[in-house]
């Protein structure tokens, strides 16, 4: 979690991610924010998030993220 975490926060160092859970209802983070964060996430966990999983409710706060990570993590 601390890595995606440091990835969230460089990516928008003005958001607090750990309080955070309507980031896509509140449209507190837009679709660049989004690609750009799921390019760090595939690149540093390794994994290629598919486009079927780039779902509102999987965005709407660190622990959702989070847990697509672990998803693809576990199916490796």
């Amino acid at each position: 979690m601390d890595k995606l975490m440091a990835i969230l926060t460089d990516a928008r160092p003005d958001l607090d991610f750990k309080k955070e859970d309507k980031l896509i209802d509140d449209e507190v983070l837009d679709s660049f924010d989004i690609i750009t964060i799921v390019g760090e996430i595939n690149s540093v966990f390794d994994i290629n998030i598919n486009v079927g999983d780039l779902l509102p409710e999987n965005f709407n706060s660190a622990e959702a993220i989070w847990q697509i990570v672990q998803k693809y993590l576990q199916e490796q």
